[in-house]
């Protein structure tokens, strides 16, 4: 999947003119690419538009105007975009109480090592972590991940897949449904 590039980056302007069609469409396109996981964990699967609009929303909320502060943007975010063979997604940890959410985010450590994709009856891909998000204290309430398909596994992947979460302090698991499925194998 190709990344956003700069000139696709509206100026502030320019983007106040469209967000609200542009906003719509991504609102729609991200309940097709999100996935709840149990009670308090959501997967939201990245692609190339889900990304132009963080990154147009990031502009738009911190007011940024200098080109080099808006190509960082651009980078930053950029990372989210699947590779070959890949999906990427923004993992949310999402309790609503402030300290429950304090507690559970300690107790989630090692979380990196316990979600995994199941395509079929092939062997799980393990999540791959943005390991900037996790501290030796407690993980952070969004975390960035990608699974990385053999060919196989991208071939086999329209015909059914399973998110599977397996930390000793949450667990749950749940098949892709059809749409999702032909969502994302778009990604692959």
């Amino acid at each position: 999947m190709k990344p956003v590039s700069r000139n696709e980056v509206l100026d502030l302007g320019a983007y106040e003119q469209i967000r609200d069609r542009f906003r719509a469409r991504v609102i729609e396109l991200k309940n097709a690419r999100r996935a709840a996981f149990g009670p308090n964990m959501t997967i939201l699967f990245e692609n190339h538009d889900t990304v132009r609009y963080q990154i147009q929303e990031m502009i738009r909320v911190e007011r940024i105007v200098k080109p080099a502060e808006i190509a960082r943007e651009v980078a930053t975010y950029n990372e989210l975009i699947p590779q070959e063979r890949e999906l990427s997604a923004s993992l949310l940890i999402e309790y609503e109480e402030p300290e429950e959410r304090q507690l559970r985010l300690q107790q989630l450590l090692g979380l990196e090592n316990h979600v995994w994709l199941v395509v079929g009856n092939l062997p799980p891909v393990q999540a791959r972590f943005d390991t900037h998000q996790i501290s030796t204290d407690r993980i952070s309430s969004v975390q960035y991940v990608k699974f990385a398909l053999t060919e196989e596994q991208a071939a086999r992947f329209a015909g059914g897949a399973k998110i599977v979460i397996d930390h000793p302090e949450y667990r749950a698991q749940r098949a892709l449904t059809a749409a999702e499925l032909a969502e994302l194998s778009q990604d692959l």
